[in-house]
């Protein structure tokens, strides 16, 4: 009797299991189907799927969101209440109640705005619905205390111009500070913004001379702004005939506007490796009136150079929220070494050194230490990591990353992020690596190097430094005798291993094959058919294009790391016409997207290169020497 009644309880667990994934797998179907009539506005499907979905499925609640998206754009704030009432926790009531804090701003039910501001948590706040709430602040009396985050070239979120006006109408922003805003938002060409500051704050800026800046007067404060701004715009296709004019007209201008204006040449010059003529132009400038931006650009004029002692000026003037920075730590003790006061350097090297980013590894080395990737202190135990999978935002990013490598639809691996970042939120290292741990289990690689490096103390090098794909990578290296730490060093910075990544211009896969790029490289190789998505394929042409690039860019890995970012052209035209330390070439780099790549690339590959038990784990003689052009 026994034996048939174990058979029955079997059998009976085998379909429910197989009842149970049916389900499963149906309720997966009418999630793409809602996510399909959210994007094509078809809100009586989302509707009906919304209210078919069980209550026991992980992701039952996106629908409503999607919903509850469509409900904000139409004002419909019962929806939105129903929805916050009923999620409670997780990135989606947030994203929510963010854009519904917005409109409420928008429409001044500040009421309203501040019953639901304070369960936004401070970590969930994006800028405009913060800016909303600092005019929440104001309008009880408090004043801002950060306004000066504005005076740079970038436009700002309808919340917050309306913050600056408010503010200018308290009368906490003096004139001059609204004329260096317009004066910003102008060098920024964000015309629109400017003039509509000016309007909001009663500023004489005639439409009309900005129209024709070459009509403007320089009797009136307008005029002078037009003309400032007439030889802004024309430096960005003639710098040297907007310098001529500026030269021409700079009496007629307030101290403050040419001061203004020659610092922004100088930008220009400085980005466009002109460097002597950019720090002449510095020199002329409002050290007062810089961006941040500005100032870095005016270090590297000089480091581009070897202009020590200016450099070690330019760092020591500096604002403390740029002086801060790692990059500018470093760079101002390497000219204190240079200049023969090296007992300066080691406090601030040591500054430098905190973190495991690519100054903080040039830095160990000027300190005399070498790169060690010890195994972490502790490990996550079966236990921890059974704790976080059973997090239901971990849970629910799980799910959607199933979905979206069984349907191929990116859109809910992007979800799946989302809910994978904001679960990490607070977490200790132990529930970090133990996150980790599962991410690299489930080849959900960039969410596991995401909760990796979020460690503080106790670190684990093969969960930020991850190695899948090894025996492939390892191969083409060999073959095309291209160092595998700096082809993995790529990878992870390229695409953190996603193998159906694709950027916003076409690139594809591990190492992110332009489409004609591949072709190029698959022809050269005589490879006839061939899918750039595949892992082999895309490890094997991109290892054969870096190849490539180094050797015909002097056989030098910083260069073709530029190359292979941004084009083999520019990386020989930003060479120098004499030998240049690689850390410098790479430091002044004018493209900010590139001169970022090529350092994490570098940094990783340091890092790849101890953890594979490499001899050239010297970040430094990484770097090397750049020859000349």
């Amino acid at each position: 009797m026994t034996r048939p009644s174990r058979t029955l309880q079997t059998l009976t667990l085998i379909y429910a299991l197989a009842t149970s994934l049916h389900a499963m797998a149906n309720s997966n179907d009418e999630l793409v189907a809602a996510r399909d009539a959210y994007r094509s506005n078809n809100l009586g499907k989302l509707t009906a799927i919304a209210g078919e979905l069980p209550a026991s499925y992980i992701l039952k609640d996106y629908p409503s969101y999607w919903l509850t998206l469509k409900a904000l754009d139409r004002d419909n704030d019962s929806q939105v209440i129903g929805f916050l009432n009923s999620v409670r926790e997780g990135w989606m009531p947030e994203k929510i109640r963010n854009e519904w804090l917005k409109k409420l701003g928008k429409r001044e039910d500040w009421d309203g705005f501040a019953a639901e501001w304070k369960k936004l948590p401070a970590e969930g706040r994006d800028e405009e619905s913060t800016c909303y709430g600092q005019l929440l602040d104001l309008r009880q009396g408090r004043k801002p205390d950060d306004l000066d985050r504005f005076l740079d070239m970038r436009a700002a979120p309808d919340g917050c111009n309306q913050l600056i006006t408010a503010a200018a109408a308290k009368g906490w922003l003096t004139q001059d500070w609204l004329w260096r805003r317009v004066r910003l938002l102008l060098a920024g060409n964000f015309v629109s913004q400017a003039r509509q500051l000016a309007d909001a704050t009663n500023l004489p800026l005639s439409n009309a001379t900005l129209s024709n800046p070459a009509s403007a007067s320089a009797d009136t404060p307008g005029g002078q702004e037009a003309m400032v701004f007439g030889i802004v715009s024309k430096a960005r296709s003639d710098l040297g005939g907007a310098a001529s004019r500026l030269a021409v007209v700079e009496s007629s201008l307030s101290k403050d506007r040419s001061a203004f204006a020659w610092g922004q040449l100088a930008l220009l010059s400085a980005r466009k490796q002109a460097m002597g003529q950019a720090l002449q132009w510095y020199a002329k400038a409002d050290p007062q009136q810089l961006t941040a931006d500005q100032w870095e650009w005016w270090a590297r004029a000089a480091l581009r150079g070897e202009q020590w002692a200016v450099l070690e000026q330019i760092t020591r003037n500096m604002p403390t929220n740029v002086a801060s920075k790692p990059a500018w730590q470093y760079w101002r003790a390497r000219s204190l070494k240079q200049l023969g006061r090296g007992s300066e350097a080691p406090a601030l090297f040591a500054k430098a050194s905190i973190g495991h980013h690519y100054y903080a590894l040039l830095s160990l080395e000027e300190l005399g230490n070498t790169l060690s990737t010890p195994a972490s202190k502790t490990v996550p135990g079966n236990a921890d990591i059974a704790a976080m999978r059973a997090n239901p935002a971990i849970q629910r990013a799980l799910a959607l990353l199933d979905i979206s490598n069984n349907e191929g639809r990116a859109e809910l691996r992007s979800d799946a992020q989302r809910e994978w970042r904001w679960a990490m939120r607070g977490r200790n290292d132990m529930e970090l690596l133990a996150a980790a741990e599962i991410a690299r289990r489930e080849a959900f690689y960039d969410m596991a190097i995401y909760s990796a490096e979020r460690t503080r103390e106790d670190h684990d090098y093969s969960l930020r430094y991850l190695t899948p794909y090894r025996d492939i990578t390892q191969r083409y290296a060999r073959q095309l005798d291209v160092d595998d730490a700096w082809v993995y060093g790529l990878i992870r910075q390229e695409s953190r291993f996603i193998v159906v990544a694709r950027s916003g211009v076409g690139a594809s896969g591990l190492m992110q094959l332009m489409p004609a790029t591949a072709k190029w490289v698959a022809k050269k190789m005589g490879l006839g058919n061939f899918s750039v998505n595949d892992i082999e394929t895309n490890v094997q042409l991109g290892t054969w294009y870096l190849r490539y690039v180094r050797d015909n860019l002097s056989g030098n890995e910083v260069m073709a790391t530029a190359a292979y970012n941004a084009g083999p052209a520019r990386a020989r035209a930003w060479q120098d016409s004499r030998p240049l330390d690689g850390t410098i070439y790479a430091e002044t780099i004018p493209f900010s997207e590139t001169r970022d790549y090529v350092q994490k690339v570098m940094a990783n590959a340091a890092y790849y290169a101890s953890t594979f038990g490499h001899d050239n784990i010297s970040l430094k003689a990484r770097m090397g020497t750049i020859p000349a052009r």
